[in-house]
């Protein structure tokens, strides 16, 4: 079994920056690809960004790129998502997601564990 916790979610102003951390447990984290999803009120969840195990190879979604960055610390047990010029239609729910075995990066159902989410809300 592998435990994720996230953490690092909150209210920001449209423009702003938040960095979102998920400490996972369990397993050897270098075993595992990491991403992150969200999901809105009233929408279905979807893929902002992945990261391969050894942090070397990243893969966003077109609304997040050049905005958010996916990276990982293979000592520390823990993946971060730094988010930069915030939008209102980022708000939702974010999750970390861990994948044991390499698959479609961008689909939920390729994930095999998924922590508890972190709010996260932008103001216009």
């Amino acid at each position: 079994q592998v435990q994720l916790v996230e953490s690092g979610g909150g209210l920001v102003q449209a423009g702003g920056s938040l960095r979102l951390s998920c400490a996972a447990s369990g397993r050897t984290f270098s075993s595992l690809a990491m991403g992150w999803f969200r999901q809105a009120p009233g929408k279905e969840r979807e893929f902002v960004a992945r990261v391969s195990r050894s942090g070397g190879a990243t893969y966003y979604a077109g609304s997040v790129k050049g905005r958010f960055t996916i990276s990982r610390d293979n000592a520390k047990n823990t993946e971060y998502l730094q988010m930069n010029s915030l939008k209102p239609e980022d708000t939702a729910v974010y999750y970390c997601a861990a994948q044991l075995v390499s698959g479609a990066p961008d689909q939920p159902y390729a994930y095999d564990y998924w922590g508890q989410g972190t709010q996260v809300t932008v103001s216009s």
